[in-house]
């Protein structure tokens, strides 16, 4: 009895691997192309924006290549319908460009749809949307959530502003040590400003969290708060700070040369004393 219920759903297996492999290269290949016309799209807006600063936003000659990424997002979203980056990008498009066809609610649902499917960018720009543009409403709690969720994806532009709203203590409790975490991985994934808000905190005398770099595995949301170890050695604030400041100063950032001219002269005149 038992051989033959085996017997029984191996068959049933050897007849629907074929399905499910002939069903993931399916998304695969609705995946692949979805990608390639999002990367058409970029392009076509990369070229908007290098010109844009030298024009009027509705400058006919622009509509071309507004045009032409709003059909590949749009297409990419016809070849595959989950594609969060295709709304993300469409969303942009209908937000922030004059764009044939614009019509802004369609971008805030693309937007909303891309945050909730889980795309770190369109969590991020909601998170960033629902503080700053939304006057007389009180949306702070639902912009805390969709920038905490983009933050935990190490989103740059989200970990920075993450820290600026726990550093004011603005909607949160004010946390200093949360806000540097913050500051601190995005300055690791090339946020300048992050690196130069990080690298003064530091000078002010606030120290590092040591789970810096660890992750609390019980929640899986990274582990902001310090730890201390009796009898461990203070860290060199003066150096980490330093290091932040050479970060923004790579990325180009004059703050990040000023500060360390600065903090040069500083080590020359206690030298000198």
């Amino acid at each position: 009895m038992l051989k033959s219920l085996v017997l029984k759903a191996s068959s049933k297996q050897n007849v629907l691997y074929p399905f499910l492999y002939m069903q993931q290269r399916g998304l695969h290949n609705r995946n692949k192309m979805a990608m390639e016309f999002i990367a058409k799209g970029w392009n076509a807006l990369k070229e908007v924006d290098r010109v844009i600063d030298y024009c009027e936003p509705r400058d006919k000659r622009l509509i071309p290549h507004l045009k032409t990424a709003k059909d590949n997002f749009e297409m990419a979203l016809e070849v595959d319908n989950s594609n969060t980056h295709a709304r993300y990008w469409l969303s942009r498009l209908h937000l922030k460009y004059h764009v044939p066809g614009q019509c802004k609610a369609i971008g805030a649902a693309l937007l909303v749809e891309a945050a909730d499917m889980g795309d770190a960018d369109a969590q991020y720009e909601l998170g960033r949307n629902l503080r700053i543009e939304n006057e007389g409403v009180d949306t702070d709690q639902q912009a805390f959530y969709y920038l905490e969720k983009a933050a935990d994806q190490l989103q740059p532009d989200a970990l920075y502003l993450l820290g600026a709203v726990y550093l004011a203590g603005d909607c949160v409790k004010k946390d200093i040590a949360s806000a540097l975490w913050c500051f601190h991985r995005a300055s690791e994934k090339g946020h300048a400003g992050a690196a130069i808000a990080c690298g003064s905190l530091l000078l002010r005398g606030y120290e590092p969290p040591t789970s810096i770099t660890k992750f609390n595995l019980k929640n899986g949301l990274p582990s902001r708060k310090p730890r201390k170890k009796i009898g461990e050695p203070k860290p060199n604030l003066i150096e980490l700070a330093k290091e932040q400041f050479e970060n923004a100063a790579k990325l180009g950032n004059d703050l990040g040369f000023r500060w360390l001219k600065r903090i040069e002269e500083e080590e020359k005149h206690l030298l000198a004393a």
